[in-house]
């Protein structure tokens, strides 16, 4: 449908003979367009019968028709080509004549000046010398229109192919005429002798190229100033052309058809000519159309005049496997026609059988008619209702399991700060983005009074649900013991000592955390901390980097353990980074971790960026470090004092 809706549009312009694959192609869009409108494209294609002869007809009736019209278009491409070439060969002959001319009486003139002694003439000399008569009377029957100046044409020679030799010729625009020119400059006694020939391009001209193709014309064109020209235009290296002036030739037809299908091909070529007003600028050349039509029979002739009767042996060579490939194609779509019943009785019992079970009905079974693959299909249906049941029942269980998840997952959401804490000179941002539906990273934030924030970050080991129960256990105890003993001198590790005990009676042997919990006090820039077996936190101030590790062991496997505060002087615009291992351990596809040394540059390349952005340009860096692959939990707390 694509295809004859561009030639339509833009075969005029090429001047295509695309009627008869137009009409092809019109007969298979109008085919398929009546099934939509009819409205009965979804209840013919519903019987699988239906569907596979409309899949027979893709596979051989369709591929004949398209191998034909690619063999067809493939042809015209051929001969389109060939004309063209034929045509444009011609006429670079013709140029070739003039310049043959142009430059043969360039040697009259000088051997007369040399013989005479005379001066170099300077104009248009009164006759031609006497021994050229008879050349120059040839010359001019083959090149109608042929006229010779002597001293112009001198600024053609700036156009010179070669310049060791001043000679020019080619095709040559003046305004809106064309002509053929050759330009030749010789040194004859100490002056300059340039003698011009030039051919109009005419009527008369034109009807002598290439005499056995039919009509040729030749049209002048300039480049459209209208991104839509109101006139005919061609359309030639992404730029619109108008014609200026055409020269058809006089007294050609189009020959008669040598048989039925002997079509025309029209064809065309570009050319560019010198632009006589701008001479020495090449983007000035006039683009010119060399179009032509022709009989498919006159190019054949042309096109096996060398191979001569051994040209139709191979032709009718062609044909003979034409005929075998449409032939092995119908025997195809026959067999696949015998197939359709078969395979059409197995489906319509597989779809009965589907309706019982549809009902409830898991007993039914299909009865099997032929050893084949499509009865073992029938055999492995009945063997399949045996397992619905229980397939039915697993999926309700994995169901429940999934709501709880989502249950758990809602819970655990509002555990984490819901808000920012409201601190003055305290801008902070945290994230935590689970790998499974929950996660068993935790963070915090703690009102402890007036400009005192309490700062938590967790890991619990393990994943999924287990993991989230301990992080809600830790969160509760961490508020309980720091709302009530928040304030005394070393609270940060008497705090997390009791939290390392709790976790030692509630959980199991093989469960622990690692624990950060640090505490801001806003009026004495300070931050006190203890650090539980978790990774560093990055304290920077300026281009100074001091990593958070005094503390002791993790929590949840030893009840004994003793554990140590730090406080350290908090300098204004120091920025604050606390993360779990989910961040330096994530793996690019080469295996690699990512790494506190990655974490340490992307904040100090940020400078004094705000905490948020911090976060951001951390976070878009571990996924470009990552890729697609799958994560851990990661948890990032960022605050710039």
């Amino acid at each position: 449908m694509l295809t004859y809706l561009l030639l339509t549009l833009f075969g005029p312009q090429l001047r295509l003979p695309t009627l008869w694959l137009s009409r092809v192609l019109a007969a298979v869009a109008l085919g398929y367009l009546a099934i939509r409108l009819l409205g009965a494209r979804a209840q013919w294609l519903w019987g699988l019968r239906n569907q596979l002869i409309a899949v027979y007809f893709s596979l051989s009736i369709l591929p004949i028709l398209l191998q034909l019209i690619m063999s067809g278009l493939a042809l015209y491409l051929l001969y389109w080509h060939f004309g063209a070439y034929l045509v444009y060969a011609d006429l670079e002959k013709r140029i070739e004549q003039v310049a043959s001319t142009a430059d043969t009486l360039t040697t009259a003139y000088a051997l007369e000046i040399a013989s005479t002694g005379t001066s170099a003439p300077v104009g248009v000399p009164s006759e031609p010398p006497p021994h050229t008569a008879i050349f120059l009377s040839a010359a001019q029957e083959s090149l109608p229109g042929l006229k010779i100046e002597v001293g112009a044409g001198q600024e053609l020679l700036a156009r010179a192919a070669d310049r060791r030799r001043l000679r020019f010729a080619g095709l040559v625009a003046d305004h809106d005429a064309l002509e053929l020119r050759a330009v030749i400059e010789r040194r004859v006694n100490g002056r300059q002798l340039i003698v011009s020939a030039e051919v109009p391009v005419t009527p008369q001209f034109v009807a002598t190229l290439e005499p056995r193709l039919g009509p040729i014309e030749i049209v002048t064109t300039r480049l459209a100033q209208q991104a839509r020209p109101p006139t005919f235009t061609y359309h030639s290296r992404g730029r619109a052309l108008i014609a200026l002036r055409q020269v058809q030739s006089a007294g050609r037809a189009l020959a008669p058809r040598a048989h039925w299908f002997d079509y025309s091909v029209s064809g065309f070529a570009r050319l560019d000519a010198v632009n006589l007003a701008d001479v020495s600028n090449p983007a000035a050349d006039v683009p010119v159309i060399v179009g032509y039509t022709a009989r498919a029979s006159q190019l054949n002739t042309r096109l096996l005049a060398l191979v001569g009767e051994w040209g139709g042996v191979a032709v009718t060579a062609l044909l003979v496997v034409g005929a075998m490939f449409v032939l092995i194609e119908l025997a195809a779509l026959a067999g696949c026609i015998s197939l359709t019943r078969s395979i059409t009785r197995a489906v319509n019992d597989l779809y009965q059988a589907t309706r019982y079970v549809e009902s409830g009905d898991f007993g039914h079974r299909i009865q099997i008619r032929h050893r084949d693959q499509l009865g073992a299909l029938g055999e492995s249906f009945n063997s399949m209702t045996a397992s619905v049941s229980t397939l039915i029942a697993e999926q309700r269980q994995r169901q429940r399991l999934e709501h709880e998840l989502a249950i758990a997952r809602e819970v655990q959401a509002q555990l984490f700060p819901k808000e920012k804490p409201a601190v003055q000179g305290v801008e902070i941002e945290a994230v935590c983005r689970p790998a499974r539906v929950v996660s068993g990273d935790y963070y915090d934030f703690l009102p402890l009074g007036p400009g005192r924030l309490g700062i938590a970050l967790a890991d619990i080991s393990g994943k999924g649900i287990s993991a989230a129960l301990i992080m809600a256990s830790l969160q509760a105890a961490l508020r309980s013991q720091a709302l009530f003993n928040g304030r005394g001198p070393g609270s940060t590790a008497d705090i997390v000592a009791r939290l390392n005990q709790h976790l030692c009676h509630s959980t199991g042997p093989d469960r622990f955390a690692t624990f950060f919990y640090g505490v801001y006090d806003a009026q004495t820039h300070r931050l006190e901390y203890t650090n539980a077996g978790h990774p560093a936190p990055l304290c920077i101030a300026g281009q100074q980097v001091q990593r958070l590790s005094a503390g002791g062991t993790v929590l949840g496997l030893f009840d004994d353990r003793h554990y140590e505060s730090q406080i350290i002087d908090i300098a204004p615009g120091s920025l604050l980074i606390a993360y779990s291992d989910g961040l330096t351990e994530a793996e690019n596809p080469d295996g690699e971790e990512f790494g506190d040394q990655r974490v340490l540059d992307v904040a100090l390349r940020l400078g004094q960026a705000p905490a948020g952005a911090v976060l951001k340009n951390l976070l878009e860096v571990v996924d470009q470090w990552t890729g697609p692959a799958e994560l851990d939990d990661i948890t990032l707390v960022v605050a710039r004092f």
